[in-house]
């Protein structure tokens, strides 16, 4: 199992077809790591085996295998039983899954006009179903779990950037997010806090087109009379949490931060806590889930 070329780490990324794992691979290759889609399982010893390509950056560069339905001879039991034996032979090794809504997945085959690869002579519902069930033993043995229902194709690059660009695996990275309740709660969102109980920027006409990241809306919402204890409360609280996440080896945390539409109350909170918990010596990094979509004035806030 020893070899001079063998990459020291090495993810499996699989999940959903029509989830992004084309994006997180495209993504991972562009961060430096060595990327094989669709390799058959059984070539996956010759491929640990064999010297790293010419002018590649040996043992030291990270792997990543993607693989699904469409793989030949694909066993999601097998795959996992071959994942316990590389981490018994002192691999680093992690499963990636990426999932999906169903009524997600439909838009987005009708929308590219692609057949779903088990469901070739019949309608995508029935592939997605069937590739659900398959696919549901290695999604409860995933190391790590994205959700791309809500998520557009340059969020998941982003995701997949957080998670993986600066040591991946080797500690918890920590995202702060700000979302609007109007377009729903974060699927991936380990914690949620709602800051709806604090007066909206959104009644006042002057701070309307305005953002949470213009100083006079965070003065406005600062003014709550029950700011200042609520947001203290908060930043003790996740200091006292996410150190335990991080022994318990959890990889990515993310708190998520929302109002009615995203763009005030949740986007001042998020940047924050972030800082302060900077200050603690955290390394957040901060998405606005819903920012972008309320440039133009128009908000769901009220």
């Amino acid at each position: 199992m020893s070899g001079e070329g063998r990459p020291r780490r090495i993810l499996f990324v699989t999940g959903m077809s029509g989830a992004g794992k084309s994006t997180a691979l495209d993504t991972l290759e562009d961060l430096g790591w060595e990327v094989v889609d669709n390799l058959p399982v059984t070539l996956l010893e010759r491929l640990l085996g064999a010297p790293p390509s010419p002018g590649a950056e040996g043992a030291d560069r990270p792997l990543a295998i993607g693989v699904d339905s469409r793989t030949r001879g694909f066993d999601p039991d097998h795959l996992i039983a071959r994942v316990a034996r590389l981490r018994g032979h002192g691999d680093e090794v992690a499963v990636l899954f990426l999932d999906c809504a169903g009524a997600e997945l439909v838009r987005r085959y009708s929308e590219t006009r692609r057949r779903h690869p088990l469901a070739l002579d019949r309608p995508a519902e029935d592939g997605i179903a069937r590739e659900r069930e398959l696919l549901e033993p290695l999604r409860r043995a995933a190391d790590q779990l994205i959700d791309t229902t809500d998520s557009s194709s340059n969020a998941l690059k982003q995701e997949i950037r957080a998670r993986f660009g600066t040591g991946g695996e080797g500690g918890a990275t920590l995202a702060i997010m700000s979302f609007g309740f109007a377009r729903g709660v974060p699927r991936n969102a380990d914690l949620v806090f709602d800051m709806r109980f604090l007066r909206n920027p959104h009644w006042e006409e002057t701070l309307r087109p305005q953002t949470g990241l213009d100083a006079p809306v965070s003065a406005y919402i600062a003014a709550d009379p029950a700011y200042a204890e609520a947001m203290e409360r908060i930043e003790e609280l996740l200091a006292l949490l996410l150190p335990r996440y991080t022994q318990e080896g959890k990889s990515y945390v993310t708190v998520a931060f929302g109002c009615t539409g995203g763009k005030h109350r949740s986007v001042h909170c998020a940047e924050t806590i972030a800082l302060r918990l900077r200050e603690r010596g955290f390394s957040p990094t901060i998405v606005h889930r819903d920012l972008a979509r309320n440039k133009d004035g128009r908000t769901q806030e009220a």
